[in-house]
């Protein structure tokens, strides 16, 4: 119910869910960042072969995950989406439209503070409840709905993230609202009133009832105080930077980045980037980032668009993301080439280039020979 409301305060005084969340700087950035990175990458169906794979472009999913999923969005916008949802809400629902041969129409996606999975009290079977605009409920079999959920403890639902956080976020939102007030008001109430005598019983039961419903709160602070009675005001507040102000809006954004486990240059903070660990970091945020989320779309679309097929499986293509400079690049190229698992149109089709002709020939050093014929040769 208190979620439904708008949710609960946190202890810095600040409403905190999953769309207040959204206008604190560090939380958007971690978001997009993350979103965009998982829609931009290709996502693809192959099918196993005897050796290796090879894409199926002719497999009826293949359409919905690399160009569009349906009339109204394209591959990128709903990956975006659902990545969008699974940051936010800790779980990402999509509609999966079946035709009449049993084969993937298109994905709808659904949204994730109105959708929820339950137990069929008759059959035991995972079922999932969605509530229209109009008020009025639907229910989904599992086989019709795309469920990628976060981190959980029960192993079918994720938890909320700003949920979790909320704390967190609510210190780092509460700061920034305090900075605004702070510039925008540009007064700062902070000190004690003195009185030549003795302060009146009225005066001091008016003083006191302005203090609390005029300058009390955080929404309040920074107000002009209106003193009587030849009341005089010092002044006992100290600056924001002396109260490690910057340091807090600084430490709150580190703590956002590490809830998502995002580097912080990839949000604009650049105090501890430098040209030799940036890269090393990127590599980090494929790695132990963006991997881990791409294995969650991937076992999720194949358990309930493939049914965990033998033959065809879906997986994201993230290559990019560890390509590194050039110069390394072709350094790991030449390795591969002079050691015989790589050829030329491999080194080509990495690189985006097209193939040439004698291209597929792979090559060894010649200095190097089985080892079982090592000993006819020393002879």
């Amino acid at each position: 119910m208190i979620d439904a409301l708008g949710g609960a305060k946190t202890d810095a005084g600040i409403i905190v869910n999953e769309s207040t969340a959204m206008t604190y700087t560090a939380v958007y950035a971690c978001v997009r960042i993350l979103a965009e990175t998982i829609a931009s990458l290709p996502l693809l169906v192959y099918e196993r072969m005897p050796r290796g794979k090879q894409r199926a472009p002719t497999h009826p999913l293949y359409p919905l995950l690399h160009d569009a999923p349906n009339d109204e969005m394209t591959s990128f916008t709903f990956r975006e989406t659902m990545m969008s949802h699974l940051l936010l809400w800790g779980n990402a629902y999509a509609e999966i439209e079946w035709d009449n041969g049993g084969r993937p129409r298109a994905l709808w996606p659904l949204l994730p503070d109105r959708t929820f999975p339950r137990r069929n009290q008759e059959t035991l079977n995972l079922e999932y409840v969605t509530t229209l605009t109009d008020g009025s409920q639907v229910v989904l079999p599992k086989e019709k709905v795309l469920h990628i959920p976060g981190l959980g403890f029960d192993g079918l639902v994720g938890y909320s993230p700003i949920h979790m956080a909320r704390q967190a976020i609510g210190l780092g939102m509460a700061t920034e609202k305090f900075g605004s007030l702070f510039f925008g008001q540009g007064t700062n109430l902070g000190g004690i009133a003195e009185h030549p005598n003795a302060l009146s019983d009225k005066a001091y039961e008016r003083l006191e009832k302005s203090l609390n419903e005029t300058y009390s709160g955080l929404g309040r602070s920074h107000r002009i105080l209106l003193l009587e009675e030849g009341m005089k005001f010092q002044k006992l507040g100290i600056p924001p930077e002396e109260a490690q102000f910057l340091e807090t809006r600084k430490f709150q954004t580190n703590e956002i980045a590490r809830i998502y486990r995002v580097p912080p240059h990839l949000i604009g903070d650049l105090e501890r980037a430098t040209f030799s660990n940036v890269e090393q970091q990127s590599i980090d945020f494929a790695v132990h980032t963006i991997r881990p989320w791409l294995v969650r779309w991937e076992q999720a679309i194949n358990s309930r668009m493939l049914f965990n097929s033998d033959r065809f499986f879906s997986e994201f293509i993230m290559d990019g993301l560890l390509r590194g400079d050039i110069k390394s690049r072709y350094d790991a190229y030449a390795v591969g080439r002079q050691n015989g698992w790589l050829s030329a149109n491999d080194i080509r089709e990495m690189e985006n280039m097209n193939p040439i002709e004698g291209g597929d020939v792979y090559l060894v050093n010649g200095n190097m020979i089985p080892a079982d014929q090592a000993k006819g040769v020393s002879e």
